[in-house]
């Protein structure tokens, strides 16, 4: 199989349609990570991590960054900030 070819079965043949902290986002491709859905987002992925909403439940993508999630239209993520707190 060509490089073409693996690149066009990554992407769906639509762009869906998803938020993250509440901002439109879109993408064409079938996996992202939660690291390249934080930097399509401009989120720093170094100082935070991904929560995917689905419905009441939370499912938090901190151990696992790198996995890839399944895309599907009107998904539902807000981020989380890890690095220190200041005191005032």
């Amino acid at each position: 199989m060509n490089d073409e070819k693996k690149n066009e079965d990554k992407k769906h043949d639509h762009v869906i349609d998803y938020t993250v902290n509440d901002e439109p986002q879109s993408t064409e491709e079938k996996e992202l990570t939660p690291v390249q859905i934080m930097t399509a987002a401009e989120v720093d992925s170094a100082s935070n991590y991904l929560i995917e909403l689905r419905g009441h439940e939370q499912v938090s993508h901190k151990d696992n960054p790198a996995e890839p999630i399944k895309m599907h239209e009107h998904m539902k993520f807000i981020t989380n900030f890890v690095g220190p707190t200041p005191v005032s």
